[in-house]
């Protein structure tokens, strides 16, 4: 095991790389709750129950695709970074694919297959590298910061801190409310664990807003904590059910859009913490990510196992950077981040005392991380600003992500064009600027 994952040449042992692979999990492991709860879109009153998806399942599959996800980028590509579901990728697909066009979950899942299966064939070829290159760097920069404010919006609705009005769309909520003041009590203590550099900070935010929620009765006492794993029948294998039932949903440019969505924002999302975790870790090489085809294999084929189990697409989690800095530097830390998510398979009773308002903190926590890559725009450059502003503020206006994504590619050709960078635009790009011009006339 220790010459597999080069223990001596990087320095490192058992201690530092299972200490590394606990911090990862701690960090990651709100989305056990979060995640269930987003995709059953617990927080949106009077909702057929066919929209919904069953937080038992949910909650199975978000723990064994994290598992699989999480062993996969260990064993193949012997980075220490931690996967799940990922955070954005989760509220695009129960608020704008589910809730907003009203497609089936099952068939939402289906675009995650698809879109891993992509996934799969780009990182077995050259045309990774291609479609990179092809996307300029300020758009995936505004892409990210539009989805973190996204999620922030949603972690304020969750609260009710934001609700809401006729006359202004919304507003502040009563803030004097149990609820809300559980969420606020939530989201200041995990800012002051966040501030001061505690590890798995917002996991332990979550359990503090938990047992405060308990001993004021806003929130029930579980009568287990230890329990048989939920059945995962519900979402398993659901997503093949439209390619067998009704594979005439599936040849719409809508569905086309949702795929490119879930493949692009996993591809770059995955692409940025691959080389930010390396880069902590020490392992760049001449500037170039070694084993990154492996790595993005692992991560594509994550997804694929994540969509047959019922959960929205498996990515390659920032968190991991907190493992790195605890000391992790090779794959070994990856695994044991995996069993963790397994062993987690058995405390399914703490999921149902996880309420929005106490899984609100942590979408408003991610959101500001999210949205640091703002101060990588070029803001005094126009012809870039406009693009990726649009992108950014209509995502939490439109309430889609699929939307702000569509508005800032239609957009950026025309200003570079208008600036006369006409050179610094790839052909793809202006693919995508006829694709999204037939999106808003054909579907919006």
């Amino acid at each position: 095991m220790k010459k597999y994952f080069e223990f001596e040449k990087l320095g490192t042992n058992y201690r530092r790389e299972i200490i590394g692979g606990l911090t990862t999990f701690l960090a990651m492991a709100y989305i056990l709750a979060v995640n269930p709860i987003m995709l059953s879109l617990e927080g949106v009153p009077d909702l057929p129950d066919a929209m919904r998806m069953d937080k038992g399942a949910v909650f199975v599959a978000t723990a064994l695709a994290a598992a699989v996800g999480s062993l996969f980028m260990g064993l193949i590509a012997k980075y220490p970074i931690g996967l799940a579901p990922g955070m954005g990728l989760n509220a695009f697909f129960a608020f704008t694919v589910v809730l907003t066009y009203g497609i089936p979950w099952q068939t939402a899942l289906t675009g995650v297959l698809f879109s891993g299966l992509i996934f799969i064939i780009l990182s077995l070829s050259g045309l990774r590298e291609m479609i990179i290159n092809a996307i300029p760097a300020q758009l995936k920069y505004a892409v990210g910061a539009g989805i973190g404010l996204f999620i922030t919006f949603l972690g304020f609705q969750n609260a009710n801190i934001i609700v809401a009005d006729p006359n202004t769309l919304v507003a502040l909520g009563d803030l004097s409310a149990g609820p809300t003041l559980l969420a606020i009590f939530g989201l200041v203590i995990t800012i002051i664990m966040m501030v001061r550099k505690i590890k798995g900070a917002i996991f332990y935010g979550m359990i503090l807003t938990t047992i405060l929620g308990m001993i004021v009765s806003l929130i029930d006492v579980p009568s287990k904590v230890v329990d048989k794993v939920p059945s995962v029948a519900p979402t398993f294998g659901a997503a093949f059910e439209a390619i067998f039932n009704d594979p005439a949903s599936l040849m719409t440019t809508q569905f086309l859009v949702i795929v490119i969505t879930f493949l692009f924002v996993d591809f770059f999302d995955t692409a940025g913490t691959l080389v930010a975790v390396a880069t902590q870790a020490g392992l760049m090489k001449d500037e170039k990510l070694p084993r990154a085809g492996k790595a993005l294999l692992a991560d594509s084929l994550a997804t694929v196992t994540g969509s047959v189990f019922g959960t929205s697409t498996t990515t390659s989690y920032i968190e991991s950077t907190a493992g790195v800095a605890a000391g992790a530097k090779t794959g070994f830390a990856s695994i044991i981040t995996g069993i963790l998510f397994l062993l987690a398979l058995f405390f399914s009773p703490l999921l149902f005392v996880i309420t929005p308002e106490v899984t609100a903190p942590a979408l408003i926590i991610v959101g500001v991380l999210m949205v640091s890559t703002l101060g990588n725009i070029e803001w005094m450059k126009f012809e870039i600003a406009v693009p990726a502003f649009f992108t950014i503020i209509t995502m939490p206006l439109t309430y889609s992500i699929a939307t702000g994504i569509a508005i800032g590619f239609v957009f950026y050709p025309i200003t570079m064009l208008l600036a006369g960078r006409r050179k610094e635009i790839h052909p793809i790009m202006y693919g995508l600027f006829i694709i999204f011009i037939l999106y808003f006339i054909f579907i919006k």
